[in-house]
Protein backbone atom coordinates (compact mmCIF):
# COMPACT_ATOMS: atom_id res chain seq x y z
CA UNK A 1 0.00 0.00 0.00
CA UNK A 2 1.47 3.51 -0.90
CA UNK A 3 2.56 5.48 1.90
CA UNK A 4 2.81 9.51 2.15
CA UNK A 5 4.80 11.32 4.51
CA UNK A 6 3.16 14.72 5.76
CA UNK A 7 5.89 17.25 6.66
CA UNK A 8 4.37 20.78 6.65
CA UNK A 9 5.43 24.28 8.62
CA UNK A 10 2.46 24.73 10.25
CA UNK A 11 3.50 22.07 13.21
CA UNK A 12 6.74 21.70 15.18
CA UNK A 13 9.40 20.24 12.78
CA UNK A 14 10.63 16.28 13.32
CA UNK A 15 13.74 16.90 15.62
CA UNK A 16 14.46 13.16 15.27
CA UNK A 17 14.22 10.10 13.17
CA UNK A 18 10.55 10.02 12.17
CA UNK A 19 7.83 12.18 10.12
CA UNK A 20 4.95 14.32 11.45
CA UNK A 21 2.32 12.05 9.84
CA UNK A 22 2.00 9.31 7.43
CA UNK A 23 -0.90 8.85 5.18
CA UNK A 24 -1.42 5.54 4.18
CA UNK A 25 -5.12 4.42 1.91
CA UNK A 26 -7.76 6.10 4.42
CA UNK A 27 -5.81 6.30 7.51
CA UNK A 28 -3.47 8.90 9.25
CA UNK A 29 -0.78 8.02 11.60
CA UNK A 30 0.32 10.80 13.60
CA UNK A 31 3.65 11.15 15.92
CA UNK A 32 3.37 12.34 19.39
CA UNK A 33 3.74 16.44 19.10
CA UNK A 34 5.03 18.75 21.90
CA UNK A 35 4.30 22.13 22.62
CA UNK A 36 6.59 24.05 20.15
CA UNK A 37 5.31 27.12 18.53
CA UNK A 38 6.69 26.63 15.57
CA UNK A 39 7.08 30.45 14.36
CA UNK A 40 9.43 30.72 17.50
CA UNK A 41 10.81 27.03 17.60
CA UNK A 42 10.37 27.22 21.16
CA UNK A 43 7.92 25.31 23.73
CA UNK A 44 5.17 27.65 24.67
CA UNK A 45 4.81 26.38 27.90
CA UNK A 46 8.14 27.34 28.82
CA UNK A 47 7.13 31.16 27.96
CA UNK A 48 4.10 30.98 30.00
CA UNK A 49 5.34 29.47 33.27
CA UNK A 50 8.53 32.37 32.58
CA UNK A 51 5.78 35.36 32.13
CA UNK A 52 3.86 33.95 35.36
CA UNK A 53 7.08 34.32 37.54
CA UNK A 54 7.48 37.74 35.96
CA UNK A 55 3.99 38.79 36.74
CA UNK A 56 4.12 37.68 40.35
CA UNK A 57 7.60 38.84 41.16
CA UNK A 58 5.67 42.34 39.86
CA UNK A 59 2.80 41.58 42.18
CA UNK A 60 5.58 41.14 45.13
CA UNK A 61 6.67 44.26 44.88
CA UNK A 62 3.77 46.04 45.08
CA UNK A 63 2.93 44.60 48.17
CA UNK A 64 1.45 41.46 46.76
CA UNK A 65 -1.54 43.19 44.59
CA UNK A 66 -1.70 45.29 41.86
CA UNK A 67 -3.86 46.85 39.38
CA UNK A 68 -4.30 45.29 36.25
CA UNK A 69 -2.89 48.91 34.32
CA UNK A 70 -0.24 49.20 37.12
CA UNK A 71 1.15 45.31 35.68
CA UNK A 72 1.00 46.25 32.74
CA UNK A 73 3.50 49.23 33.49
CA UNK A 74 5.78 47.72 35.98
CA UNK A 75 6.22 43.97 34.23
CA UNK A 76 9.24 43.92 31.55
CA UNK A 77 7.48 42.82 27.80
CA UNK A 78 10.75 43.06 26.23
CA UNK A 79 11.67 39.56 26.01
CA UNK A 80 7.83 38.27 25.89
CA UNK A 81 7.37 36.38 22.44
CA UNK A 82 3.96 37.93 21.78
CA UNK A 83 2.09 40.60 20.21
CA UNK A 84 -0.50 41.45 23.23
CA UNK A 85 1.50 41.34 26.09
CA UNK A 86 -1.51 42.83 28.00
CA UNK A 87 -3.56 40.03 26.71
CA UNK A 88 -1.26 37.37 27.90
CA UNK A 89 -1.26 39.33 31.49
CA UNK A 90 -5.10 39.40 31.31
CA UNK A 91 -4.84 35.31 31.08
CA UNK A 92 -2.54 34.82 33.68
CA UNK A 93 -4.05 36.86 36.72
CA UNK A 94 -7.24 35.18 35.15
CA UNK A 95 -5.85 31.88 35.15
CA UNK A 96 -3.43 31.40 37.90
CA UNK A 97 -4.21 29.60 41.57
CA UNK A 98 -1.84 31.80 43.05
CA UNK A 99 -3.49 35.08 42.34
CA UNK A 100 -6.73 35.92 43.04
CA UNK A 101 -9.39 38.70 42.57
CA UNK A 102 -10.11 41.36 44.86
CA UNK A 103 -12.29 43.81 43.11
CA UNK A 104 -12.92 44.21 38.98
CA UNK A 105 -9.33 45.54 37.23
CA UNK A 106 -7.41 44.67 40.62
CA UNK A 107 -5.56 41.04 41.81
CA UNK A 108 -3.81 39.86 44.69
CA UNK A 109 -1.32 36.98 45.32
CA UNK A 110 -2.90 34.04 47.29
CA UNK A 111 -0.47 33.88 49.93
CA UNK A 112 0.07 37.31 50.99
CA UNK A 113 -4.31 37.24 51.35
CA UNK A 114 -4.69 38.30 55.04
CA UNK A 115 -1.73 40.80 54.69
CA UNK A 116 -2.98 42.74 51.37
CA UNK A 117 -6.71 43.01 53.30
CA UNK A 118 -5.14 44.36 56.37
CA UNK A 119 -3.02 47.00 54.15
CA UNK A 120 -6.08 47.56 52.19
CA UNK A 121 -7.90 48.07 55.45
CA UNK A 122 -11.16 45.83 53.62
CA UNK A 123 -12.48 43.60 56.01
CA UNK A 124 -14.08 40.65 53.73
CA UNK A 125 -17.90 40.48 55.32
CA UNK A 126 -18.17 43.62 56.78
CA UNK A 127 -21.02 45.31 54.95
CA UNK A 128 -19.10 48.56 56.34
CA UNK A 129 -15.88 48.08 55.25
CA UNK A 130 -16.51 46.76 52.06
CA UNK A 131 -19.28 49.33 51.13
CA UNK A 132 -16.22 52.24 52.03
CA UNK A 133 -13.40 50.35 50.13
CA UNK A 134 -15.38 50.25 46.68
CA UNK A 135 -16.36 53.53 46.87
CA UNK A 136 -12.76 55.29 47.77
CA UNK A 137 -11.21 52.68 45.13
CA UNK A 138 -13.57 53.76 42.32
CA UNK A 139 -13.07 57.57 43.41
CA UNK A 140 -9.46 56.41 42.59
CA UNK A 141 -10.02 54.88 39.88
CA UNK A 142 -11.45 57.98 38.75
CA UNK A 143 -8.81 60.07 39.87
CA UNK A 144 -6.00 58.20 38.08
CA UNK A 145 -8.09 58.52 34.51
CA UNK A 146 -8.08 62.05 35.09
CA UNK A 147 -4.92 62.96 35.75
CA UNK A 148 -3.76 60.81 32.89
CA UNK A 149 -6.09 63.23 30.84
CA UNK A 150 -4.01 65.74 32.07
CA UNK A 151 -7.32 67.85 34.05
CA UNK A 152 -6.81 68.58 37.47
CA UNK A 153 -8.61 66.25 39.92
CA UNK A 154 -10.38 67.13 43.20
CA UNK A 155 -12.32 65.09 45.96
CA UNK A 156 -13.88 66.34 48.29
CA UNK A 157 -12.08 67.09 51.75
CA UNK A 158 -14.51 64.79 54.01
CA UNK A 159 -13.08 61.74 51.76
CA UNK A 160 -9.63 62.77 51.93
CA UNK A 161 -8.51 60.26 54.34
CA UNK A 162 -10.35 57.52 52.51
CA UNK A 163 -8.54 54.54 51.12
CA UNK A 164 -7.46 54.23 47.49
CA UNK A 165 -4.77 50.94 47.10
CA UNK A 166 -3.58 51.36 50.09
CA UNK A 167 -3.00 55.53 50.32
CA UNK A 168 -5.45 57.88 51.08
CA UNK A 169 -7.47 59.65 48.07
CA UNK A 170 -5.24 63.04 49.37
CA UNK A 171 -2.35 62.00 48.70
CA UNK A 172 -3.79 60.66 45.18
CA UNK A 173 -5.54 63.23 43.43
CA UNK A 174 -4.35 66.87 42.89
CA UNK A 175 -6.73 68.56 45.41
CA UNK A 176 -9.26 68.20 48.20
CA UNK A 177 -10.21 72.42 48.42
CA UNK A 178 -12.25 72.90 45.49
CA UNK A 179 -11.18 75.85 42.88
CA UNK A 180 -13.69 79.04 43.50
CA UNK A 181 -15.37 78.66 40.28
CA UNK A 182 -18.93 80.02 40.93
CA UNK A 183 -20.79 81.57 43.67
CA UNK A 184 -20.18 80.63 46.79
CA UNK A 185 -24.15 79.30 47.15
CA UNK A 186 -23.52 76.90 44.59
CA UNK A 187 -20.07 76.00 45.43
CA UNK A 188 -20.94 74.43 48.58
CA UNK A 189 -23.48 72.20 46.55
CA UNK A 190 -20.35 70.98 44.29
CA UNK A 191 -18.01 70.55 47.40
CA UNK A 192 -19.55 67.58 47.81
CA UNK A 193 -19.48 65.60 44.31
CA UNK A 194 -17.36 62.76 44.89
CA UNK A 195 -14.94 63.66 42.00
CA UNK A 196 -14.68 66.74 39.72
CA UNK A 197 -12.09 66.97 37.05
CA UNK A 198 -11.16 70.57 35.98
CA UNK A 199 -9.83 71.86 32.88
CA UNK A 200 -6.68 74.16 32.63
CA UNK A 201 -8.86 77.39 33.76
CA UNK A 202 -10.11 75.75 36.76
CA UNK A 203 -13.70 75.38 35.64
CA UNK A 204 -15.16 72.02 35.80
CA UNK A 205 -15.05 69.50 33.47
CA UNK A 206 -16.51 66.83 34.24
CA UNK A 207 -18.50 66.09 37.28
CA UNK A 208 -18.94 62.09 39.01
CA UNK A 209 -20.96 60.38 41.88
CA UNK A 210 -20.28 56.98 42.81
CA UNK A 211 -23.42 55.53 44.12
CA UNK A 212 -22.97 52.37 45.86
CA UNK A 213 -26.01 52.27 48.10
CA UNK A 214 -26.95 55.78 48.52
CA UNK A 215 -30.03 56.94 46.74
CA UNK A 216 -29.43 58.50 42.93
CA UNK A 217 -32.08 61.12 43.88
CA UNK A 218 -29.63 63.02 45.72
CA UNK A 219 -27.00 62.88 43.09
CA UNK A 220 -29.07 63.81 40.20
CA UNK A 221 -30.62 66.94 42.34
CA UNK A 222 -26.40 68.24 43.12
CA UNK A 223 -26.15 67.70 39.01
CA UNK A 224 -29.33 70.10 38.94
CA UNK A 225 -28.13 72.76 41.01
CA UNK A 226 -24.96 72.35 38.54
CA UNK A 227 -26.29 72.36 35.17
CA UNK A 228 -25.39 75.77 34.02
CA UNK A 229 -21.94 74.95 33.72
CA UNK A 230 -20.69 73.43 30.59
CA UNK A 231 -19.36 70.04 31.91
CA UNK A 232 -20.51 67.05 31.51
CA UNK A 233 -21.97 64.39 34.35
CA UNK A 234 -22.03 60.60 35.33
CA UNK A 235 -23.23 58.58 38.08
CA UNK A 236 -21.08 55.86 38.72
CA UNK A 237 -22.91 52.84 40.06
CA UNK A 238 -23.02 48.77 39.47
CA UNK A 239 -24.71 47.63 36.27
CA UNK A 240 -28.15 46.23 38.66
CA UNK A 241 -28.92 49.89 39.51
CA UNK A 242 -29.20 51.19 35.97
CA UNK A 243 -33.17 51.21 36.05
CA UNK A 244 -33.54 52.77 39.14
CA UNK A 245 -31.10 55.02 37.52
CA UNK A 246 -33.41 55.71 34.73
CA UNK A 247 -36.18 55.93 37.08
CA UNK A 248 -35.03 58.64 39.01
CA UNK A 249 -34.27 60.70 36.26
CA UNK A 250 -37.07 60.10 34.49
CA UNK A 251 -38.86 62.41 36.88
CA UNK A 252 -40.12 65.74 35.57
CA UNK A 253 -38.31 67.71 37.72
CA UNK A 254 -34.81 66.64 35.71
CA UNK A 255 -36.09 67.40 32.35
CA UNK A 256 -34.17 69.69 32.08
CA UNK A 257 -30.63 67.55 32.36
CA UNK A 258 -32.24 64.00 31.52
CA UNK A 259 -29.96 64.28 28.39
CA UNK A 260 -26.94 65.68 29.89
CA UNK A 261 -26.57 63.05 32.95
CA UNK A 262 -24.91 59.54 31.86
CA UNK A 263 -24.76 56.24 34.05
CA UNK A 264 -21.43 54.46 33.97
CA UNK A 265 -21.43 50.76 35.38
CA UNK A 266 -18.06 49.99 37.83
CA UNK A 267 -17.07 47.61 34.95
CA UNK A 268 -16.88 50.02 32.42
CA UNK A 269 -14.47 53.05 34.85
CA UNK A 270 -12.20 49.59 35.27
CA UNK A 271 -11.74 49.09 31.43
CA UNK A 272 -10.93 52.97 30.75
CA UNK A 273 -8.58 52.55 33.26
CA UNK A 274 -6.94 49.28 32.41
CA UNK A 275 -6.84 50.89 28.80
CA UNK A 276 -4.24 53.73 30.14
CA UNK A 277 -1.72 51.47 30.04
CA UNK A 278 -2.32 50.32 26.40
CA UNK A 279 -3.56 53.52 24.56
CA UNK A 280 -1.63 56.86 24.25
CA UNK A 281 -5.19 58.82 25.11
CA UNK A 282 -7.94 57.64 26.41
CA UNK A 283 -11.34 57.77 24.97
CA UNK A 284 -14.47 58.90 26.47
Amino acid sequence: MKKEIIATKAAPAAVGPYSQAIVTGNMVFTSGQIAIDPAVGDIVAKDIASQTEQVIAAMEKEGGFATFKRLNEIVDFSKWKTKTPEASVRRIVQDSDQIFKIRPGLWALEKYRKEVFLRLDLKIGDKKSEQSFDHGYYQGLLVEIGKFKKLTTYVPAQDKNRKFLGKKLAEVTDTTEIPHFTYDSILRKAKTVDVIWFNERNMPSVFYEVEHTTDIKNSLSKFYELQDFAAEFFIVAAATRKNEFDDKLDASIFNSITERVNCLDYDIVVKRHEGLSIAKKATW
